[in-house]
């Protein structure tokens, strides 16, 4: 179970509101990379923690279902949450981690209320006004950041589930975008979409036989 004393320690110290941060779709050959942020009320941290807790963790190293599931839990425990996201289009015209900064800060824009502090899965954001701090492989130590992992997840895992309807042959719903060997065959045989990211290595090299 993911402890919980960044945010304790940020609590003892006066700061109430604490935003966890995380992108997904980073690596994606495909649709946007899509940002959350969860704040939790600060008595969440100091009381009894309910039994779903001991379950969050990194969204990759969660079953499809059990992320709905404990996403169902976050959005009921949270005080706050925001969504943001970059197209494919933005990723291309300023790279993917300008891209993931710019869906981080719009998540926070999405916010009702403004936190105290942000706590950043890796480094912190450039070029914004808060008291934040950047953890490193933060989905897999800070609850926080954990939860906005999971949420940005089962959002972005139902947006690929409706593009896969809107553009079928990609097998999406299977990979989500990512770089598997359906998604390479089926560039090769009928090319990329318009959400493909023309910056990244679409077609997969094979060795001449």
């Amino acid at each position: 179970m993911l402890g919980f004393q960044i945010e304790k320690n940020l609590i003892r110290q006066g700061y109430n509101h604490l935003a966890g941060v995380d992108e997904v779709g980073r690596g994606s050959l495909f649709g946007p990379v899509v940002a959350a942020v969860v704040v939790f009320p600060k008595d969440f941290f100091l009381k009894k923690k309910p039994s779903w807790v001991r379950e969050v963790i990194d969204s990759k190293l969660l079953q499809p279902t059990k992320r709905v599931e404990l996403a169902c839990a976050i959005l009921k425990a949270v005080l706050d949450f925001g969504i943001g996201y970059a197209t494919n289009l933005e990723v291309d015209r300023m790279n993917i981690y300008w891209a993931t900064q710019l869906a981080m800060k719009r998540a926070l824009i999405d916010l009702t209320h403004r936190p105290d502090v942000i706590l950043v899965d890796g480094y912190p954001l450039k070029e914004i006004n808060y008291f934040q701090i950047g953890v490193p492989q933060g989905d897999r130590k800070v609850f926080s950041i954990a939860a906005a992992s999971i949420i940005a997840k089962v959002f972005r895992d139902g947006l690929i589930q409706v593009f896969d309807e809107l553009y079928p042959g990609y097998h999406l719903s299977q990979n989500k975008g990512y770089a598997t060997e359906a998604h390479y065959q089926a560039l090769e045989k009928i090319g990329p979409c318009p959400l493909h990211r023309k910056s990244f290595k679409l077609y997969k090299d094979r060795a001449l036989i």
